[in-house]
């Protein structure tokens, strides 16, 4: 029982990659410039837990659910599955509703809109 919360993250983590992959949103778009926003993205909430550790702030809490790897002090395996999934939930949202914005027609049925002829 204790993988239960790691793979529930690697599913929604696989639900990403296909929502990413079926409307070309941000890895299938640009993946050198996606995998830059995410890495920093993560770097960047690590670093804000591990303060909030130092702080006395953070702290991991127990429980049944997790593998109890730590990657840092206070910082569980799971909480950096759980920051690439916040990250690129992000994205993609801000990706497809940027997308939207700029033509509304463009992503109803994966595109099948801006592929039909017109009459």
């Amino acid at each position: 029982m204790g993988l239960l919360y790691l793979a529930a993250l690697a599913i929604a983590l696989t639900g990403m990659v296909m929502l990413d992959r079926r409307f070309r949103l941000f890895f299938w778009s640009n993946p050198g410039r996606a995998a830059i926003v995410l890495v920093v993205g993560v770097l960047f909430f690590l670093a804000w837990d591990l303060a909030g550790v130092g702080l006395g702030v953070f702290f991991r809490g127990e429980t049944d659910f997790m593998t109890g790897v730590q990657v840092a002090p206070e910082v569980p395996l799971e909480e950096v599955f759980f920051l690439t999934l916040l990250c690129y939930l992000t994205m993609n949202v801000y990706t497809f509703a940027a997308s939207r914005l700029r033509s509304p027609r463009s992503l109803r049925s994966g595109g099948a809109a801006s592929r039909r002829a017109a009459p």
